[in-house]
């Protein structure tokens, strides 16, 4: 495509270069530039791609976008606009041919069960025999084919290339999560949702957000830009949980037709008379046109949310509910989602994601539902991120166990021993151990489990790393609960 056809999508944008190079991709990191890339100069946090521009022009970029003039770079044309992120969007949409027009699209937003609805959701589609995609926190995948993504929400330029490889293979309907960082951030600017759900919100993100109502706000977005498109125009629909409070911000949010879920108030899709055990859930499902009893294998009332948003997704998509219930009731879990680490002991070892106030009380409601013996709980919080968040973690942790154990969980450039004396303000006159060594900590609560308790090993799930200063360190909750039952 020639620069000038591109750029002419946009509104406004400058330039005194008289050359029309053919431009054959985009990017917005200098080292994937090359002979005819369009370099978009993007300012993050801590690097301004302006300051790469010359590099990119070195490898063989064709044209710069910039927000500002750019020194030394005379011999490719620099596109001057006020906001390079949403011109980004903008021409990537252009450049790729608006592939979420041409896909049936799902966002899901909300501080806790992204993760485990969009594979659920994903897993309908696949059972149906729909062509599929998916773009979450653990993977991206196309076709059952995985791929690593940087972010839960990548930037929109890797977002309407990944698209466009959808088109590419076929794939019909596509779920994605949606996190309120990229939404404030303009990243999923040009996606044609077709449908937004929404989980629950609570306490997260404080250290970017600032405060509670700018988060809800930054959520609201998905349901405000329901139409959110530069291309189209199919039927939009929102799926609230009723359940949750900050459904009625959503629903004066979007002009979209509104489906409800939900556990306590009358909804269109609920579930009742739901039985928790240590081996799944049953509930009763009632929906517009009929009940029918469900038993699944995930663990929990949270988990009955999860099924519920998706199963109305799914219902909204056309997909038969016999297809969507047998799905339901075949789904192993999420991995690091309340993901059971059985290597033959006589105590029950869990690894859940969970890292938000509200997301660990329920993890450790749902295990004292049916536990036996004692609950063990290993519990860190994050550094560089919300320190509010981090009383009340421990605080919970302390009121729902036997046993608190505080660790760390990813303490980045914080000193571990700092967000520690955190967690400690709120847990004032409770026993609790602390391990600063997450090795050390999970390796304790093996060693002290006796038969028929429970261990929760909370905040980290499926990672497989730990980020300790700027080092990305090799480590597994599920390995080391492993390797520590091994050696008991």
């Amino acid at each position: 495509m020639e620069l000038k056809t591109l750029v002419n999508h946009l509104l406004n944008y400058k330039t005194d270069h008289g050359t029309n190079p053919e431009i054959t991709s985009i990017e917005m990191d200098s080292r994937a530039a090359g002979p005819g890339s369009l370099f978009v100069c993007i300012k993050g946090f801590t690097v301004d791609g302006h300051d790469y521009a010359g590099q990119a022009v070195k490898n063989g970029a064709a044209a710069v976008l910039a927000e500002k003039p750019l020194e030394g770079i005379d011999s490719v044309p620099v596109i001057l606009v006020n906001d390079t992120k949403r011109a980004m969007a903008v021409l990537a949409n252009v450049f790729y041919d608006y592939p979420t027009s041409k896909l049936h699209l799902i966002g899901i937003t909300g501080t806790n069960g992204k993760t485990t609805t969009s594979h659920l959701i994903e897993q309908i589609f696949s059972d149906a025999g729909k062509r599929t995609g998916m773009i979450g926190t653990i993977d991206m995948k196309i076709n059952g084919v995985s791929h690593k993504v940087s972010n839960t929400t990548p930037e929109s330029l890797f977002l309407q290339k990944a698209f466009k490889e959808m088109n590419d293979q076929g794939v019909e309907s596509a779920v994605m999560e949606v996190s309120s960082h990229a939404l404030d951030m303009g990243r999923v600017r040009g996606c044609d949702y077709d449908i937004a759900v929404f989980t629950n919100f609570t306490q997260d993100h404080l250290d970017y957000h600032k405060d509670m109502e700018t988060y809800l706000r930054a959520k609201g977005l998905l349901f405000a830009q329901l139409g959110n498109t530069y291309a189209g125009n199919k039927e939009k629909i929102a799926i609230l949980n009723r359940d949750d409070e900050a459904s009625k911000e959503f629903e004066k949010m979007t002009a979209a037709q509104i489906l409800t879920y939900g556990i306590e108030q009358k909804s269109d899709i609920m579930a009742k008379d739901i039985k928790v055990t240590g081996k799944g859930t049953s509930f009763t499902l009632v929906t517009p046109l009929e009940e029918r009893p469900v038993s699944i294998k995930l663990v929990g009332k949270f988990s009955v949310y999860n099924v519920l948003a998706a199963i109305s997704a799914t219902l909204l998509s056309g997909i038969p509910i016999d297809s969507i219930v047998k799905t339901m009731e075949n789904m192993n879990g999420v991995p690091g989602r309340f993901e059971t680490v059985d290597a033959g002991q006589s105590f029950t070892v869990i690894v859940d994601y969970a890292h938000t106030p509200d997301s660990l009380e329920n993890a450790l409601t749902t295990v004292n539902e049916f536990a036996v013996g004692k609950v063990i709980s290993v519990v860190g919080c994050g550094g560089d991120r919300d320190r509010t968040k981090r009383p009340l973690m421990a605080k919970i942790a302390a009121e729902h166990s036997d046993v608190a154990i505080f660790t760390s969980d990813n303490p980045r450039t914080e000193d571990p021993l700092a967000i520690l004396e955190d967690m400690k303000e709120g847990v004032q006159g409770y026993e609790y151990i602390i391990k600063p060594d997450r090795k050390d900590a999970i390796t304790y609560a093996v060693e002290i489990a006796d038969d028929n308790d429970i261990i929760l090993v909370a905040g980290k799930g499926h990672e497989t790393y730990q980020i300790i200063g700027k080092d990305v360190l090799d480590f597994d909750d599920r390995k080391v609960a492993a390797e520590a039952i091994g050696a008991k």
